[in-house]
């Protein structure tokens, strides 16, 4: 059997330019005018640049806005669930002509990762897109700030990518393009490939997720975030490390891939989760593990939210398919990990597991349950925790399901 096929049913669709036509348009690039992107839009445009994102070949219009937002289609019909746009201040936008070639440099050291034709300048109700996508308008959510902090013209249009950014150097053989997994997918004989998606180093309920998978596919990528995360996130070369010994000490040889991926976290929940199966179909996975609180922050999210929405959806809208999975915890009676489907025993024999527990935990120095993590996964998060300054710490709070 063959892997799934790229969104859209056609080809990966990679925007990066290599070799002669890279350096030309380097060259021509020095001399647009340049804004500067946002962290997530530099994610995002790294994404489009890798693949990640086929078949889109740019950033959206306002006619995709809009029905991404209300009905997660875009104008041509295709099924997005997050809108996948570009913003920039009034006066910038003033400047620009509809029409007009621009460069998009990096947030922090002005690199020009690409240049853009502007074929549409547009404004948003912001509040709207909130509401839509992240079901609140609360400015606390960390996803909703983002929206509202972002500029208030939007500008569309088809994008050539000239930089993957630090990612490459920064991440080795970590950073993986959707090419790169496909191939290593195709070598070792998989089709039927389970993604796990983390922005946590692993504890033994995402294990045993993963190992759920493993039982019914061929392989699981486990799949990193590698862009930015909020204050007291564990930092992705700490996560990747526990996660390798994690997968060479607990999972038997080529069952599991390590990779990361260049986005930051949006927070929404539901809406988020099928972005990530719609990238992950790119990546080559046919199925997303989704447990409790996929993608979600405090509250805002019923533990199971992210479950019911793939039913929501029109059928075909992704080939990529969930594996639904209950919440899971240690039972001491059962003496090993279960879940609410498997476990018939009650809340006082069962240890809930979660990252947010088990960083507040590692933070302030407690003891970690055996139960909760293997050693050897602890080992490395206490070196990281100690070498902090304690202008670095960051208190984590307990809300949410994460609390419980």
């Amino acid at each position: 059997m063959a892997l799934v096929r790229p969104h859209g049913g056609r080809e990966l669709n990679p925007l990066l330019l290599k070799g002669k036509a890279l350096a030309d348009e380097l060259q021509r690039a020095r001399s647009l005018p340049q804004i500067k992107v946002s962290s997530r839009e530099k994610g995002d445009l790294i994404m489009l640049g890798i693949g990640g994102f086929t078949p889109l070949d740019g950033f959206m219009t306002r006619a995709d806005w809009e029905g991404v937002c209300d009905g997660m289609k875009m104008s041509n019909g295709l099924f997005w669930p997050i809108p996948i746009t570009l913003s920039t201040d009034k006066a910038a936008a003033g400047s620009i002509k509809t029409g007009a070639d621009i460069a998009l440099a990096d947030p922090d050291n002005g690199e020009i990762l690409a240049t853009m034709k502007v074929t549409e300048k547009y404004t948003i109700d912001k509040a709207h897109e909130c509401a839509m996508v992240f079901k609140t308008t609360d400015p606390e959510h960390p996803g909703v700030k983002m929206v509202m902090e972002q500029g208030d013209i939007n500008l569309a249009g088809p994008i050539k990518v000239l930089s993957q950014s630090d990612f490459p150097e920064k991440y080795a053989d970590l950073f993986m393009t959707p090419a790169q997994t496909r191939a290593l997918f195709e070598s070792y004989g998989w089709s039927k490939v389970a993604a796990f998606q983390t922005r946590n180093p692993m504890h033994r309920s995402h294990e045993y997720l993963a190992k759920i998978a493993i039982e019914t596919c061929d392989g699981v990528l486990i799949h990193s975030l590698l862009g930015h995360l909020k204050p007291g996130d564990i930092p992705a070369d700490v996560r990747s490390e526990a996660i390798s010994v994690l997968i060479d000490e607990y999972f038997v040889k080529k069952t599991v891939v390590q990779a990361g991926y260049p986005l930051d976290m949006r927070y929404a929940g539901p809406r988020e989760a099928l972005l990530h199966a719609l990238f992950r179909q790119n990546y080559g996975c046919s199925h997303l593990i989704v447990g409790r609180d996929h993608a979600g922050v405090g509250s805002y999210y019923g533990p199971f939210d992210a479950h019911h929405i793939f039913d929501e959806i029109p059928e075909g809208s992704l080939e990529t398919q969930p594996l639904k999975i209950d919440w899971t915890f240690w039972c001491h009676k059962c003496g090993g990990m279960a879940s609410a489907r498997t476990c018939p025993h009650g809340e006082s024999d069962r240890l809930l597991l979660s990252g947010t527990k088990l960083r507040k935990m590692l933070s302030e120095g407690s003891e970690v349950p055996a139960e909760f993590s293997r050693a050897e996964v602890l080992k490395i998060l206490r070196a990281y925790y100690a070498s902090l300054q304690e202008s670095e710490k960051v208190e984590v709070k307990l809300s949410g399901h994460s609390g419980r």
